[in-house]
């Protein structure tokens, strides 16, 4: 079970890797539902959450989080306990402090230039979260840390880049590494095959072999065979 998790953690984590950037150490900004909830299911969050995204990580939350917990009463002490152990974050409302679920929304307003990753238990907080390309979102479930995978806005963005020609080479090289890491099989143009034309025979080839007049061989007429006519001698007075 460990294995699929992690698995699904790396391709969830590639996604964000390839089209919007992030790299490490991952930043993940933390509120009070989130720390209660591994508090009450005993989870060690610095100590499982690098192994799980497999990369150094900066756990950081901010000073409106941390009032909140405080505003709660003894019911959170322990959660904002925790909450303090992590990195400040700077936001907007030091002046006056607004809810957790709202800071947290501000930090990644616009194209969440830092990279940040959310990671809550508040399921309002979750939705608007995931109408908003490009953020990560961190929840716990069965006593274990989740990422989840990338919501219909990140992919819709992407995808919308992709049909604009918006990326440089180097992101289309690694959105094609990225699919055939996934398993997902490339689209590649069907060409045509060249159909032979059917035509006739080729009218020299029907044709008639014209004949040859070769000469026929004459045999030489038998020689005449010269007869000699031979000479009588003609009987002369005396001899008569």
């Amino acid at each position: 079970m460990k294995i699929t998790r992690q698995k699904h953690a790396k391709k969830n984590l590639s996604f964000y890797k390839y089209n919007f950037r992030f790299r490490e150490p991952y930043q993940v900004l933390v509120d009070g539902t989130f720390c209660q909830s591994a508090l009450k299911n005993q989870i060690q969050i610095k100590e499982q959450l690098p192994k799980y995204l497999m990369g150094e990580v900066q756990l950081c939350t901010t000073n409106c989080v941390i009032k909140e917990l405080e505003s709660l009463g003894k019911e959170l002490y322990g959660a904002k306990l925790i909450a303090q152990r992590f990195q400040t974050r700077s936001c907007a409302h030091s002046q006056s402090p607004v809810s957790g679920s709202v800071c947290l929304l501000s930090m990644v307003a616009d194209d969440n230039s830092h990279h940040y990753f959310i990671a809550t238990q508040d399921q309002e907080l979750a939705n608007k979260v995931k109408k908003k390309a490009g953020v990560p979102l961190m929840f716990i479930i069965q006593n274990t840390i989740v990422l989840d995978k990338p919501s219909p806005k990140s992919v819709a963005h992407v995808q919308a880049m992709q049909a604009s020609q918006m990326f440089p080479e180097h992101q289309k090289h690694n959105i094609e590494h990225l699919k055939d890491e996934q398993g997902v099989p490339r689209v590649t143009e069907r060409r045509g095959r060249k159909r032979k034309h059917v035509g006739g025979p080729n009218p020299l080839s029907c044709m008639k072999k014209k004949k040859k007049n070769d000469p026929k061989p004459t045999t030489p007429a038998p020689e005449q065979k010269r007869k000699r006519k031979r000479k009588r001698n003609k009987p002369t007075a005396e001899t008569a």
